[in-house]
């Protein structure tokens, strides 16, 4: 049997993939839910000291696109060019995705290793000649099964994802032999518990396998935007064979074996719970045929819902993510999602919740915190960094805090991917300090201290143990602003300026998540400014 991504067969790089994406509009914040998720996710592992690839991309071909060009008045190739240069990729340059490559399945280095894949299945006997009537979603570029479907008030048969009538599609097709792959599969499954997560999804694709496997149609003849199948030209190669394979296409399969050795296969493939039969079931039974590596996990994301429906293109329902960025911060949407849903789970987004969990958590816990500890050292130290010389059990209760925060995020969110969790053991720990500061009170152990100075030196006491209070807090922000570098870049950029950290320890981006709970690092002296507010208060809600 193929060996299993985590296996990885000498691989070096920490591979994560999006779903590449349909380029029929422009992206809505499900696509950037997902894309924001294996962002987190990489920078994490780059934070680790791994080497790293993150892959994204559009995927370019199929009926879709083609009626869409159509109705446009441009070409295919023409219509993708345009929302990949105008839309795709300018969002995710302001989203701040550190994307390794972005794949476009119109590229030739994906193309020619299409055919090559496709050609070789054919020769090695995979792959056969048959006719094939049923209905289809072209939203979804999917066969649907009778059982799939749901019905409207007049009894038409319609896509559950899409609320649109399928179509009856008849044509003579190239079949892929899925069916042989069912218990090789489902025996896969079983040694491989963690392959499809969530536990629901899991369920899901093994109860699928079980009913049995339909050989899969890889081919469609009644159009010509796709990959001309290279042994017959009067087919294009099915537009989810054709995606799929990027997964290897971009990283070198057929073109560059050093890479690809290095790379392939995934260790995650983040993908959309709608889609989630393509990725766990066909890909693994494809790359079993042509011998290669499955990947390690294939982790499905639930629905962004608005309005108790799915929110997509098709349906009216995507809101643009630069509707919620110009008012709340690129940094705070990349936080807000992964933080208010489980992800696995479907959420609702909700204006109002966003609102009131930044302002609760982001300005209040957080910014606050930062600009109170900053304003303090400048006020009772001239901007410089105390030493803490009047430690106790109060300070060591922050230690241990911040060690096991960084225990916890690292876990949750480098291995589990249940960046909920780990976002909400970095925010707890940011309680703690407030709450550390409010019991400790520096500004009263300040007045103290220097009201009951005999001289303009001050009490030494009350000194030593204000600087104390305000070098913990200070060092507390260090592994924070460490912690949530992955999530919100910069902010915690911003932070590490005004602590003064660059200069002492280096870039941010250099700081290891292991090393983060490591007490002490912040060395006394070093310059601590006030900078600018990291969340600024909200403005009333745009009409």
């Amino acid at each position: 049997m193929a060996a299993t991504g985590s296996e990885k067969q000498g691989a070096t790089a920490y591979y994560v993939s999006t779903p590449i994406y349909y380029v029929n509009d422009a992206p809505h914040l499900g696509h950037a839910y997902t894309t924001v998720a294996g962002d987190v996710l990489t920078r994490w592992h780059r934070q680790r000291g791994e080497k790293v690839w993150y892959l994204t991309g559009t995927d370019e071909h199929g009926q879709k696109i083609m009626r869409t060009a159509e109705a446009n008045d441009v070409t295919p190739q023409e219509w993708c060019d345009k929302l990949v240069e105008e839309a795709w990729k300018p969002l995710w340059e302001h989203l701040n995705i550190a994307n390794d490559d972005f794949i476009r399945t119109t590229e030739k280095r994906h193309t020619d290793r299409v055919q090559e894949f496709v050609q070789d299945l054919y020769d090695k006997g995979e792959i056969y000649k048959g006719g094939y009537e049923g209905p289809y979603c072209v939203g979804c570029e999917e066969y649907k099964l009778p059982g799939d479907l749901i019905e409207d008030e007049d009894g038409v048969k319609l896509c559950p994802i899409h609320k649109k009538p399928v179509e009856i599609l008849k044509e003579e097709n190239y079949f892929f032999k899925l069916s042989a792959y069912g218990p090789k599969l489902l025996e896969f499954y079983a040694n491989n518990p963690g392959f499809v997560q969530p536990e629901s999804a899991r369920n899901e694709v093994v109860n699928f396998v079980r009913q049995g496997l339909q050989d899969l149609s890889i081919s469609r003849s009644t159009f010509d935007w796709g990959v001309p199948v290279p042994w017959d030209e009067k087919h294009v190669i099915y537009v989810w064979v054709d995606a799929l394979l990027n997964y290897a296409t971009a990283v070198g399969y057929g073109a560059n074996q050093e890479k690809f050795d290095g790379t392939f296969p995934a260790n995650v493939h983040l993908v959309g719970k709608d889609i989630l039969r393509f990725h766990a079931v066909i890909w693994p039974a494809m790359l079993m045929a042509q011998g290669l590596p499955l990947p390690g996990k294939v982790a499905a994301n639930g629905w962004l819902m608005v309005g108790g429906e799915k929110m997509s293109k098709s349906n009216l329902t995507g809101i643009k993510p630069q509707d919620l960025t110009s008012h709340f911060g690129v940094d705070a949407y990349r936080w807000y999602f992964l933080r208010a849903i489980a992800f696995g789970s479907d959420g609702s987004f909700s204006w109002e919740d966003f609102s009131a969990r930044y302002t609760s958590e982001l300005a209040n816990d957080y910014g606050n915190l930062a600009s109170r500890v900053a304003a303090m050292v400048g006020k009772y130290f001239d901007g410089v960094l105390p030493e803490a010389t009047a430690a106790g059990d109060a300070e060591k209760a922050v230690q241990e805090g911040l060690a096991k925060a960084v225990a916890t995020a690292d876990q949750k969110i480098g291995e589990e991917l249940d960046f909920q969790a780990g976002i909400l053991a970095i925010f707890d720990f940011v309680k703690q300090v407030n709450g550390y500061i409010t019991e400790q009170e520096p500004w009263k152990v300040a007045k103290a201290a220097f009201s009951d100075a005999a001289d303009a030196a001050g009490s030494p006491e009350g000194r030593a143990r204000l600087a104390t209070i305000l070098y913990t807090a200070a060092e507390s922000l260090r592994g924070v602003a460490v912690l949530l570098n992955a999530v919100m870049p910069e902010t915690s950029q911003k932070l590490w300026d005004s602590l003064g950290a660059e200069a002492s320890l280096g870039a941010l981006s250099d700081q290891r998540v292991q090393e983060a709970g490591d007490w002490g690092r912040l060395p006394a002296g070093t310059t601590v400014t006030k900078g600018a507010v990291l969340f600024p208060r909200l403005e009333e809600k745009p009409a």
